[in-house]
C-alpha cells in the first residue's frame, strides 16, 4: 500500500508498476495506454482504465439513439 501521487493524504493499493507510484480510484488512469508495458497483462489500472473508457462509449452512442 501507498500513498496516492496526486492525493497524498489517501491511502490505496492501485499501483503502476512501470513509473512505480499510487494512484488513489478518483486519479485511477493508466498514463501510456498506447506505449508498451511489460506489465500490462497484469495490471489491474490498464484494464480498470480500458473499462471506463468502454462505458463511456456506450452511454454515448445511447446519447445519439435518442
Amino acid at each position: 500500500m501507498g500513498n496516492c501521487l496526486n492525493h497524498p493524504d489517501r491511502e490505496t493499493s492501485y499501483a503502476c508498476m512501470k513509473h512505480n507510484i499510487y494512484m488513489c480510484p478518483k486519479c485511477l488512469d493508466c498514463r501510456d495506454p498506447d506505449i508498451y508495458c511489460k506489465f500490462r497483462t497484469a495490471c489491474t489500472i490498464h484494464f480498470i482504465t480500458k473499462r471506463k473508457g468502454n462505458l463511456d462509449a456506450e452511454e454515448k452512442s445511447e446519447d445519439s439513439i435518442c
